[in-house]
């Protein structure tokens, strides 16, 4: 059976979605949209705005196929990860008959993307140990076109179970395809499941420059898969996704300098994240710090609301998931330089042991985009 058998008929419009930065308020320490602190030095060259940018730029396929380690023929460049997203959905399933497969509590955009293309979401909500449940996946498989797994997970930082993944692969076979999002695994790069690519054709990954790479302002993302998978995201895509100035950046990016800079700056905020987790466990606000393979931390405090209100006073911006399940009391805690580091922890250091504060009790945010 041809996977392209799998694709939708028809290509519905898109409609809007909130973004982070619309729905965090005012603030002047931003740590809700797990965006990276400093930006890079890349630089635009020439004048060719007056000419339509290439659909695909060659130069950015290229290199991005050989940092992933796959071939250009496996690699989409979409407006970031979220557009990869969507055009998966818009691809291989069929408006009013078809479902997708999420593992709450994870990403919110891949229950706004399929609700959008009007196709149909079944909820398989992760175990208490935070790993998909896999014997429980398969059972709906038959009712299901794609299966999204977040890897590392946001907003809870663990990582996809390697075995578990694998037979779920071998079960979907000709049946459906697995979906994993690694917008985080720069900072576990030795976790990727890039290579299963080459043994499962119903495999798709998808990446961004938006996190490690901090290049979130360019919207630039990939989607790596089989061939076949490839084209007909491709027929689907709009026809100029990617302006010129940025395939300059991304290319930038994709050099072997500014590889260098991604690798240089993940270590730092990897070694920042650990400093930040040490001085958590000493608090007596917090009750439970999640796993942290991402750029981010979600912790779980004694009281969330009162918490997020402090930080909110003080002008700090974190991302509330206490509405989410088995996530109560939880907020996510970007890691950003030092200087934001030590301005939550100022607020954190003054709260009692139960989190009580006399600060306005916050209300819980929306799901974002990032």
């Amino acid at each position: 059976m041809s996977i392209a058998n799998l694709a939708r008929r028809v290509v519905r419009a898109l409609t809007p979605y909130q973004s982070a930065r619309r729905i965090g308020g005012k603030g002047h320490v931003w740590l809700n949209a797990n965006e990276a602190p400093l930006a890079y030095p890349f630089a635009i060259e020439g004048n060719r705005l007056n000419r339509y940018p290439e659909c695909q730029p060659a130069e950015v396929v290229k290199g991005y196929a050989t940092y992933a380690g796959v071939n250009p023929d496996q690699v989409l460049v979409s407006r970031g990860a979220d557009e990869a997203i969507e055009l998966l959905i818009r691809t291989f399933c069929e408006a009013g008959e078809d479902q997708i497969l999420i593992c709450p509590p994870t990403y919110g955009m891949y229950a706004i993307s399929a609700e959008t293309c009007g196709v149909g979401i079944v909820e398989q909500p992760l175990t208490p140990s935070r790993q998909p449940d896999w014997p429980a996946i398969q059972d709906r498989l038959s009712d299901v076109k794609l299966v999204f797994l977040c890897s590392p997970n946001n907003p809870t930082g663990d990582l996809v179970g390697r075995k578990g993944l694998i037979k779920l692969l071998e079960k979907a076979q000709d049946r459906a395809i697995i979906v994993v999002d690694e917008a985080y695994i720069e900072f576990c790069p030795e976790a990727s499941v890039v290579d299963l690519l080459a043994r499962f054709p119903n495999l798709v990954v998808t990446r961004t420059l938006s996190k490690a790479f901090a290049l979130a302002g360019i919207r630039c993302g990939f989607t790596l898969g089989d061939p076949e998978v490839i084209a007909m995201l491709a027929k689907v895509i709009a026809p100029y996704p990617i302006p010129d100035p940025i395939a300059q950046i991304a290319s930038q990016a994709l050099s072997s300098t500014g590889l260098e800079l991604m690798q240089e700056r993940v270590l730092e905020l990897n070694k920042q994240k650990a400093i930040i987790k040490a001085e958590l466990t000493r608090l007596p606000c917090v009750q439970e710090i999640f796993e942290d393979k991402g750029n981010f931390v979600l912790v779980r405090f004694k009281d969330g609301a009162a918490v997020f209100a402090a930080m909110k006073a003080a002008g700090i911006i974190l991302r509330d998931f206490s509405s989410k399940p088995g996530l109560d009391n939880s907020i996510r805690i970007t890691i950003g330089y030092q200087g934001e580091m030590d301005a939550v922890l100022a607020v954190l250091r003054t709260l009692p042991a139960d989190g009580a504060t006399t600060s306005p009790t916050a209300s819980n945010q929306p799901a974002a985009s990032v």
